[in-house]
């Protein structure tokens, strides 16, 4: 019988002089500050322009972040967003909702369904504007800015991602403010604080070298025609 001779791969060898060991840790600690440097400058960046509902800055324009659906219903992170929203109009904090997500195939609607939630919530479907090719954080500051003509804006979303769309935004033309609502910590909590960490890289990525978004196309003029229409100029 022919015999068959497995071969496993050596691990490399840890140092073991006093001097390689603090050799290694070094690196292992640059590596881990290299690896945080963009979650650092996105919270820097964002740091001072984050507020509650109650004392954000009156603006004309929020921008609420979709945030997935369950069976067609906004996702409960998503929910939370757009009462923020629903309660800044109530309040006068703001006259426009302009609500951003993915409607890349035709089973899938954020902007429909999170219009439709804030409608229910007292919100007029003439004060809400969809953008429905809010792919990502980036593409959704860019797409506000060039596509509907938002200078200024509150945004909206949970607090472990507000801090990156205030730095994106910022970085898109959009002078924003930042509204993180609170949740629970909770695993979807705990996903998105990790999510972030690694998202940070793109996000600096996407601030310094400002690529088109998936898509662009021509002008919109929404939110002019509802600030219009509001009396707000």
């Amino acid at each position: 019988m022919r015999r068959f001779t497995v071969r496993v791969p050596r691990l490399p060898r840890l140092p073991r002089t006093r001097r390689g060991q603090r050799r290694l840790a070094q690196a292992v600690m640059a590596g881990c500050v290299l690896a945080l440097l963009p979650a650092t400058w996105l919270r820097l960046t964002a740091g001072d322009r984050l507020h509650t509902v109650a004392d954000v800055p009156r603006t004309q324009v929020a921008v609420v972040f979709g945030a997935g659906l369950w069976r067609g219903e906004p996702s409960p992170y998503l929910a939370h967003r757009l009462d923020a929203a629903a309660e800044l109009y109530r309040a006068g904090r703001i006259e426009v909702v302009l609500v951003t997500g993915d409607n890349s195939r035709a089973d899938y609607d954020e902007p429909d369904a999170m219009r439709a939630y804030l409608t229910r919530h007292g919100v007029p479907d003439g004060r809400i504007v969809s953008d429905y090719a809010g792919f990502d954080t980036w593409d959704s500051c860019v797409r506000a800015k060039k596509i509907f003509g938002v200078d200024r804006a509150v945004l909206i979303s949970q607090g472990f991602h507000i801090h990156r769309a205030v730095a994106l935004c910022q970085a898109a033309g959009v002078t924003s403010y930042g509204v993180g609502v609170d949740e629970p910590h909770d695993g979807t909590w705990y996903y998105g604080g990790v999510r972030e960490v690694l998202a940070a890289g793109k996000a600096d990525a996407d601030a310094a070298l400002r690529p088109d978004p998936r898509f662009l196309g021509p002008r919109e003029p929404g939110v002019r025609q509802a600030l219009a229409e509001s009396g707000t100029r």
